[in-house]
């Protein structure tokens, strides 16, 4: 019979009451995981239709737009449940020097991952010439800021998130090109663009951290707010769904404000352009608005999914869930493969590219991916859990 590793054993002691919701978190995140996948699949067979961020709506064929918002819950989700998780972490060992370490470990070890591994699964190319600053490496030095933050007092804590989170686009036009050093600091922080080292090397910082930062400390926060072993569930469940509506409440407003936040909406001639438009949101770095929306979204996904954690057809998403950085790897490397093969089989049909003809393509790609991978998942799921006494098993 199959062994499902349906808790993140990491953070939590398995006979906790806190314990049995980490089935709805593992659903979440492998929920979040598929839906990336997807996205990976476009940024593999559907590069001759390049997105732009924020997208073009004149230009961009619907069914690409909302694939395309739709993946975009995805770094939000995973850098909240990384704060969250970093809580429970703290509540189970009840150290905020061990956290820290963890905290300092894991970050450091995604940033070499992303330098290195998931690097090289993008580019084909050892030594690189280019190396993008995406996602893991941007929750690596988020969990580093969040290292350095959690002993700080709770109220400040979630002072420090908020103002990040509301008043960043305020920083959207500052710029220190003519300082260099400065400049690519600012770089890493908040604006997108290039690190050049000569002819040698060249840095994409394609994820900017500091909206990640206060993400990260807003999962952190939550943790504390509703993950405390004195706060009953359905209280819990209550906090999380007020949070969910409450972000969904103040994005709406905000985007019908249209005045900040994000680039403004508008009136455009059909209603489905229109509706493109209003949930044309910026995700480098991350606008007000698209963190409102996304994690609004997650933390009412995970009530919900707490209410079916325990039902048979959600296993699969929890198994996903309960090997993220196990299942982000493998899936890049099988991506590239499959890639390189289609062009050795079909060549380039897209002038520089091979690439599928239609959206829908790349959702059947990817379920056939989800269903190939699966049993992988299954295994080393099993392997994680029956191991639990190696150290670096609990980084993937």
């Amino acid at each position: 019979m199959i062994q499902y590793n349906i808790t993140y054993h990491t953070f939590f002691n398995p006979m906790s009451n806190i314990s049995k919701r980490l089935q709805a978190i593992d659903a979440l995140r492998g929920l979040v995981i598929l839906i990336m996948m997807v996205d990976h699949v476009r940024e593999t067979f559907y590069l001759h239709y390049q997105v732009p961020d924020p997208m073009l709506i004149p230009s961009t064929e619907e069914s690409l737009f909302f694939s395309r918002v739709l993946a975009h819950i995805c770094a939000p989700v995973f850098v909240v449940l990384t704060g969250l998780s970093a809580y429970l972490y703290q509540a189970k060992n009840n150290s905020i020097r061990m956290t820290r370490e963890f905290l300092i470990k894991r970050g450091l070890f995604l940033i070499f991952l992303e330098l290195i591994v998931i690097n090289f699964a993008w580019t084909g190319k050892f030594p690189p010439d280019v190396i993008y600053l995406q996602v893991i490496w941007a929750i690596g030095l988020s969990m580093l800021a969040l290292a350095a933050l959690i002993g700080l007092p709770k109220k400040l804590l979630w002072v420090i998130s908020l103002v990040i989170i509301f008043g960043h686009n305020l920083l959207d036009q500052i710029s220190f090109s003519n300082v260099p050093i400065i400049h690519s600091l600012w770089l890493i922080l908040h604006e997108r663009g290039w690190i050049e080292f000569g002819d040698v090397i060249r840095f994409r910082t394609s994820y900017p951290v500091l909206p990640w930062i206060s993400v990260i400390t807003l999962g952190y926060c939550i943790g504390t707010q509703v993950f405390d072993q004195s706060v009953e569930p359905n209280k819990r469940n209550k906090i999380l769904l007020t949070f969910g509506l409450s972000s969904l409440t103040l994005f709406f407003i905000l985007r019908f404000i249209n005045v900040y936040g994000d680039q403004a909406w508008s009136i455009m001639p059909t209603f489905t352009e229109s509706l493109m438009s209003f949930f044309n949101v910026t995700k480098y770095p991350p606008s007000l608005l698209f963190i409102l929306w996304n994690v609004g979204i997650g933390l009412i996904l995970l009530v919900l999914l707490q209410k079916v954690e325990t039902k048979n057809w959600i296993k699969p998403l929890i198994v996903f869930g309960s090997v993220p950085m196990f299942f982000y790897i493998v899936h890049l490397y099988v991506l590239k493969g499959l890639y390189l093969i289609a062009v050795e089989v079909f060549g380039k049909n897209y002038g520089d590219y091979y690439g599928v003809s239609s959206v829908g393509m790349l959702w059947l790609i990817s379920l056939f991916l989800c269903i190939g991978l699966y049993p992988l998942m299954v295994k080393f799921s099993n392997f994680k859990h029956k191991n639990k006494h190696i150290p670096f098993l609990k980084y993937f």
